[in-house]
């Protein structure tokens, strides 16, 4: 099978074509004919040995996809050979064959094309374990999603809107802004206007954000923590500015408020949070009240125009590798 393979750490040089023998499935796991491949930054992350976890190379990256059952292993029941399913699989997910552990594979609604279903599943499921599981979302919250046209954002923006969230979206260019608006969020703002601080709190009737979902980092880590309300969560969720953020821990004591982390590849091994999430994730996708929103589209053997296409930040949605 054809498969993206790194053998060290870099950036968009440093991906192969190559040949591989196709994967067996072991006990728990199916193995899937991929259709579609997602790309997140946390891939970009991981390929330059830069991720939350340690890089073994050689590696095949690519931790989301969506295809055909083609073959089950021991102990798999549930799923069927020739199913449409979408799946998290950690890595492998940039080949045309690819292992997922069975518990964290998704039926796909017929309704749903091959690249929608290949942006679901990273996106979505982190913005319910942010919004739900860490942020502990109310009904009628302030919600600001930074990098609100990306994959994550407008997965988030949806999530919110079926939260009863009211949401701030922030976004580089106005064109973004408008997607944005069509999603859901009740208020768009440049994320390089001046004195943003005082535009959220001013659209906010002077009561800042709730919650507010940070996957910039950098210098711009203190001027989000002004942005939160009385006992308002800030969770940090990736940092694509690649820089380090700091702050003064005392300083949460003034409004009771709280940083938190989250990260979507522990809950995977937690069947209880998994089972919750696609408990409320399912009947919104099967109904279409979310709909992932999918990018621009690249071949396998394009995979380093699309690291760098992603790099240049130019993308909405998610960007889509196909086999």
């Amino acid at each position: 099978m054809k498969a993206i393979l790194v053998e060290r750490a870099g950036g968009p040089e440093v991906l192969q074509l190559v040949d591989l023998p196709k994967p067996e499935p072991g006990p728990g796991q199916v193995r899937v004919r991929v259709e579609a491949a997602g790309l997140n930054f946390a891939d970009i992350l991981y390929v330059a040995g830069e991720y939350l976890v340690r890089t073994r190379y050689p590696t095949v990256p690519g931790m989301e996809l969506a295809g055909v059952v083609e073959a089950l292993g021991e102990g798999v029941e549930g799923l069927r050979v020739g199913q449409r399913v979408a799946a998290l699989v950690g890595g492998g997910a940039f080949a045309e064959y690819a292992l997922a552990p069975a518990r964290s594979v998704l039926a796909v609604p017929s309704q749903m094309s091959p690249y929608e279903a290949a942006a679901f599943p990273v996106s979505y499921f982190t913005a319910y374990f942010a919004l739900v599981t860490q942020g502990q979302a109310r009904p009628g919250e302030w919600v600001l999603i930074q990098a609100a046209a990306g994959a994550l954002g407008t997965a988030a923006i949806q999530v919110a809107r079926a939260l009863g969230l009211r949401v701030v979206a922030l976004a580089s260019q106005e064109e973004k802004l408008a997607l944005c608006r069509r999603l859901g969020a009740e208020v768009t703002l440049l994320s390089t206007q001046d004195d943003l601080v005082r535009a959220v709190r001013e659209a906010t009737g002077g009561h800042g954000v709730d919650i507010l979902m940070e996957v910039v980092g950098g210098d711009g880590f203190a001027q989000s923590l002004k942005m939160l309300a009385y006992r308002g969560r800030l969770l940090v969720i990736g940092s694509a500015s690649r820089t380090l953020a700091q702050m003064r821990p005392v300083e949460l004591m003034k409004g009771n408020q709280s940083v938190i982390g989250v990260w979507l590849t522990p809950f995977l091994n937690d069947p209880a949070a998994l089972q919750a999430a696609q408990a409320f994730l399912t009947p919104l996708i099967s109904s279409g009240q979310i709909r992932p929103v999918v990018g621009e589209r690249f071949r396998l053997e394009e995979a380093a125009r699309a690291f760098e296409f992603m790099l240049s930040r130019r993308n909405t949605g998610k960007v889509i590798l196909e086999p």
